[in-house]
C-alpha cells in the first residue's frame, strides 16, 4: 500500500508535456463575391500566454496577411481578427487562394504549429463576348465563339438563333454542333437556311445568366456554277499555253532579229570594221617611179 501511494505522488508531481495544437473548424471556405469570408484558426498552448499569430497567403510569392499585430497590404482596413480567426470583408476573386495560419509559442515544448485554409470566391456570370461572322459563303465551314473568363465556377454556354435556343445534342440531321463547355457553335457547311440572329448565354450556379447582344449572320450563295468556273480556268490556261508556243516558234525562225529594208531588198547590216592597229607596229616602204 505504501509503494502504491509513493507511485501516485510521483505521477502527480511529474510535469505533463502538452504539445501546442493548431486546427481549423472549416478548412475549405466558399463564399459569394462581395460578401464576408471567415478563415478559422483555433489553437491551444501548453504554457505560452501570449503566442505570436501570423497569417500568410500562399501563391507564386508568399504574402503577409496579418503580421506583428496588424493587417498588411490589400487586407489593411477590410479585415478583423478574433483570437486567431480572421474575417475578410467584401471579398473578390483576387482573394481566392490558400491561406496559412501560423502560431508560435516559445514557452511550449512544441513551439510552432500551423493550419491551411482554402478560400474560393464564387462569381456570377458576366456578359460574354460573342464572335459571329457578318457574311459567309454557302457551303463553307463556320465557327462561332462565346467566352466568359470571369465567372466562378466556369459557366456553361447556350446558343440562340432568332431568339430560340439551339439544341446541344448533335443529331445526323443537324447542320451544326455545340460545345456547351467551350462556347463554340460549329457549322460543317452552312446553307442559306442558317442565316439569322445569333446570341450566346452564359450561366452558372451562382447568379442569373447573362447574354451578349444578338448579331446577324448572312449566308450568300455562289452566283457562278462550278462548271462555269472550271471552264474559265481551262480557257485561261490554254491562252497562256498558246502565247508561250508563239514566242518559242518566233525565236527558232529568227523573226526577232533586226533587219533593215531598203529599195525593196533586204539589206543586212554589215559587221563593224576591224579595229585600226597602231601604225608603229608596221614598217614604212617608199615607192619610186622610174
Amino acid at each position: 500500500m505504501r509503494i502504491l501511494s509513493l507511485i501516485l505522488v510521483v505521477w502527480v508531481q511529474s510535469p505533463v508535456f502538452l504539445s501546442l495544437t493548431v486546427g481549423s473548424s472549416k478548412a475549405k471556405v466558399e463564399v459569394h463575391e462581395n460578401t464576408d469570408a471567415v478563415l478559422s484558426c483555433e489553437f491551444k498552448t501548453e504554457k505560452e500566454t501570449s503566442p505570436r499569430i501570423e497569417w500568410k497567403k500562399k501563391g507564386k510569392d508568399i504574402t503577409f496577411v496579418y503580421f506583428n499585430g496588424k493587417f498588411s497590404g490589400s487586407f489593411a482596413g477590410r479585415a478583423k481578427i478574433e483570437g486567431a480567426t480572421v474575417t475578410l470583408h467584401s471579398v473578390t476573386q483576387k482573394d481566392s487562394g490558400e491561406y496559412r495560419c501560423e502560431i508560435s509559442a516559445p514557452a511550449d515544448h512544441n513551439s510552432l504549429g500551423e493550419v491551411n485554409v482554402t478560400l474560393n470566391v464564387l462569381v456570377p456570370p458576366h456578359t460574354p463576348s460573342c464572335e459571329v461572322p457578318s457574311t459567309v459563303i454557302s457551303g463553307a465551314g463556320v465557327e462561332l465563339h462565346c467566352r466568359d473568363k470571369l465567372s466562378v465556377p466556369p459557366p456553361t454556354y447556350t446558343w440562340y438563333k432568332d431568339n430560340k435556343a439551339l439544341s446541344s445534342t448533335h443529331s445526323p440531321d443537324s447542320s451544326y454542333s455545340m460545345d456547351t463547355a467551350k462556347g463554340t457553335l460549329k457549322f460543317k457547311t452552312v446553307s442559306k437556311a442558317d442565316s439569322g440572329l445569333y446570341r450566346c448565354e452564359a450561366s452558372n450556379s451562382v447568379g442569373a445568366p447573362k447574354s451578349c447582344v444578338a448579331l446577324h449572320m448572312k449566308v450568300i450563295e455562289y452566283q457562278l456554277s462550278m462548271t462555269t468556273l472550271i471552264a474559265g480556268a481551262v480557257g485561261i490556261f490554254l491562252l497562256i499555253l498558246m502565247c508561250c508556243l508563239g514566242v518559242c516558234l518566233c525565236n527558232r525562225r529568227g523573226c526577232c532579229q533586226k533587219k533593215e529594208q531598203k529599195g525593196g531588198r533586204t539589206k543586212v547590216s554589215s559587221p563593224p570594221p576591224p579595229p585600226i592597229r597602231n601604225p608603229k607596229n608596221y614598217k614604212h616602204t617608199q615607192s619610186f617611179m622610174i
